[in-house]
């Protein structure tokens, strides 16, 4: 492309930001590495290429963004963009762009975007702030997104089949040993077609054949199949629309396992309005023992959906909330009725309702008044039924002893006002590391005025009170961010061991820190982080951008977290928060950084807002 041929389009690039920001040498590089398409609404669809990522720069045209369940996302025309975002997170792109009107687009390669990015961090900063606007304007979640994760996540069994030679009475034997209800009849490596144990039953000994008969004479041939990357509401719709119950999954032309009716059921079930409903009808804590069970289940399959991180979180703490109730019914039945009013309190990440998965227990009982010797062994024995009853179902034991059933957790109201006064009246180093979690307080079960009256006076106290929340700071700012002094991670160790990133501890726990302390300097009453930070909008004690920035950074860590929790239960191995940035993208890394660089930021925010110092 010579001189003239790109003048007209080095105007055009000029008039946009951020490349209105680019020196001249760095636009010309720029535009020479450009390709020009032409698209056409005829074609319906732009082809994104994974393998190629670009920044697509529309030139004319208008083109619309959607998830690939058809959810708007985004409507791009004249002087916009798209392409960025799985540029910028190095994940796999499975949004749809859909040809709204006939357009020109120039394509900027990601090797160019990468120099500009580096090159020019006004150019870096606009794509981020692009990027983190487009995922909270992606919306929550909702049930149907729930419900397409993919087929892949439901494979739990290595795929089990049989050659076309056998007879029926091998077939009958090995789905017998295999514990299956159908079999893959393989031929060179290539599906030939299935048989099924309703097979045997209407081909075989309805009609008297001999169990010497051959399986290729009586399989399903050419069966109908579904990719593991398809999504599980296609296959549900295939085999409504075929009145089929198994359908083989292939990946790269090849069977890798076979999808039933039964496993659709199954992860129907562990959808968590159908859990939560399940753990309501209980009568007993081994009924709910057994249907806990569902939760790790439950867990990836709000991975595979790509649910948001905060989401995930909120529904895995709607499920504990659901247990935590239905234990306390039970141990009224069990006990009878209370002696007084009170209030069950849920600390740490179940108030918060961030839950992720191995979360541990952290509770309270809130009593109308104090207690004699009747009402303290009728509540005692209440609290062992409920934590009990949640060590059980998968949640363990706090290791600090942060439970009702620790006698120092049941308390009357009066003697609650009277702790929290003390801890906030003199933060001595016990009393700031109970900060972390006690004051993250949400009532779960019984008489929520009381917990009302609590939170009320707490907050009157906290609001405004420079000593306590200086103190805090100073606590909260001790831990930091793991980033070096060449922004390189700090990775932790132990001994010869190499464990990684601490992504609860290093990362969401800061942000957890810093949204409580100005939640409760400006009297906010929210718990969860997300919501304290959205209340802090438009106040002083914190800019937009900054809440913005913090928001982002806590959806990026909490997703990549889940991730890594996710990958650890496939392979069979101990769930931890540490994370292995040699496990990451060159531009998930990078993100990582900048995540980890808002903290370190927003800590030093809240140095010179309440200790008055950097």
């Amino acid at each position: 492309m010579d001189i003239t041929e790109l003048q007209p389009i080095t105007n055009f690039i000029k008039t946009l930001p951020p490349f209105d920001q680019l020196s001249d040498p760095m636009i010309s590089h720029c535009c020479q590495s450009l390709s020009i398409v032409y698209y056409s609404k005829n074609e319906r669809f732009v082809h994104v290429d994974n393998n190629e990522p670009q920044l697509y720069i529309v030139r004319s045209g208008a083109f619309e963004v959607t998830t690939e369940n058809g959810e708007l996302i985004d409507r791009i025309s004249d002087g916009q963009y798209f392409g960025f975002s799985g540029m910028l997170s190095g994940e796999k792109v499975v949004n749809k762009v859909h040809i709204l009107e006939d357009g020109l687009i120039y394509q900027l390669p990601l090797n160019s975007f990468n120099h500009l990015r580096a090159s020019s961090q006004i150019f870096d900063r606009f794509f981020n702030q692009a990027f983190a606007k487009r995922i909270r304007n992606q919306g929550d979640i909702t049930s149907n997104k729930i419900n397409t994760g993919r087929i892949s996540s439901l494979i739990s069994e290595k795929m089990v089949s049989i050659d076309g030679a056998s007879t029926i009475q091998q077939a009958a034997v090995l789905m017998s040993a295999k514990r299956v209800s159908s079999l893959i009849v393989i031929d060179n490596k290539h599906i030939a077609g299935i048989i099924t144990d309703r097979d045997l039953r209407d081909r075989i000994l309805a009609k008297g054949l001999s169990s010497e008969t051959i399986i290729k004479t009586v399989m399903t041939n050419n069966p109908i199949t579904v990719s593991k990357d398809a999504l599980i509401f296609e296959a549900m719709l295939l085999m409504s629309e075929k009145n089929i119950h198994h359908l083989p999954i292939v990946a790269n032309n090849q069977p890798i396992s076979m999808l039933t009716s039964t496993d659709i059921m199954r992860n129907q079930s562990s959808q968590p309005l159908l859990l939560i409903g399940q753990i309501g009808r209980q009568k007993s804590i081994e009924k709910l023992v057994i249907v806990s069970q569902q939760l790790p289940a439950l867990l990836q399959n709000l991975i595979t959906s790509e649910a948001k991180a905060q989401e995930i979180g909120r529904i895995l703490t709607l499920v504990t909330d659901a247990l935590t109730k239905r234990l306390l019914f039970i141990g009224e039945q069990q006990l009878g009725k209370a002696p007084m009013q009170f209030c069950w309190l849920a600390f740490g990440s179940q108030a918060r309702q961030d839950q992720a998965a191995g979360a541990d227990q952290d509770n309270a009982l809130l009593l109308e008044h104090t207690t004699d010797t009747s009402s303290e062994l009728y509540f005692k024995k209440l609290a062992e039924v409920v934590c009990d009853g949640l060590n059980q179902c998968g949640f363990p034991y706090c290791p600090g002893n942060i439970m009702a059933t620790n006698p120092k957790w049941r308390c009357s109201l009066q003697q609650w006002k009277a702790q929290f006064s003390q801890w906030i009246s003199a933060p001595q180093p016990q009393a700031l590391l109970n900060s972390t979690i006690f004051f993250d307080m949400r009532p779960i079960y019984g008489e929520v005025s009381l917990f009302s009256q609590l939170q009320n006076k707490i907050l009157q106290q906290t609001k405004n009170n420079d000593i306590f929340l200086a103190a805090l700071t100073r606590n909260a700012t001790q831990q930091i961010a793991p980033l070096g002094f060449f922004k390189n991670f700090v990775i932790e160790r132990d001994g010869s061991e190499v464990k990684g990133i601490d992504l609860k501890h290093k990362g969401l726990a800061l942000i957890n820190d810093i949204a409580r302390i100005y939640a409760l300097a400006n009297g906010i009453p929210a718990v969860n982080s997300k919501q304290r930070l959205t209340a802090l909008i438009g106040t002083h004690g914190i800019n937009t951008e900054d809440i913005h920035n913090l928001m982002d950074a806590a959806e990026f860590i909490a997703h990549k977290r889940l991730i890594n929790q996710s990958s650890q239960y496939e392979q069979g191995v101990p769930l931890s928060n540490y994370l292995l940035p040699d496990s990451l993208s060159s531009l998930a890394r990078h993100h990582l950084k900048e995540a980890f660089k808002v903290i370190n930021d927003s800590q030093t925010g809240i140095k010179l807002k309440f200790l008055r110092q950097f």
